[in-house]
């Protein structure tokens, strides 16, 4: 019985927790990514094969990346350094923002350093 209920309160913490990466607003959002745009392109659709595009991603993967580059889950000093001065709620709406964006993500192809 104590197993079964550890689970809920995970199961609980962890639906919590995605809750809260998916709310963001978009407006706000856009008036915070000046400093992404440098690498990820006015649109998030970097033309750069070593920029991932942002545009039309799930806003929730976007802010669970952001929270791995702040705390070191994600290893980039670069991205480390930008996602350090992003607040939760800045987080949230930057990734409202390029995931409401159309995409030109299609497949891998030509996007991978060396590919050809």
């Amino acid at each position: 019985m104590n197993r079964s209920i550890s689970l809920l309160v995970a199961g609980v913490a962890l639906a919590a927790s995605v809750q809260a990466f998916a709310a963001g607003d978009i407006e706000k959002g856009k008036a915070k990514v000046a400093t992404c745009v440098a690498c990820h392109g006015q649109d998030g659709n970097s033309v750069d094969p070593q920029y991932p595009r942002l545009a039309g991603q799930y806003a929730d993967y976007l802010a669970m990346a952001l929270h791995e580059y702040k705390d070191g889950r994600r290893g980039n000093a670069i991205m480390k350094g930008f996602a350090a001065q992003l607040s939760d709620e800045d987080i949230n709406d930057v990734s409202a923002y390029f995931s409401s964006l159309p995409t030109k993500l299609d497949d891998l192809h030509n996007h991978i350093q060396g590919a050809r």
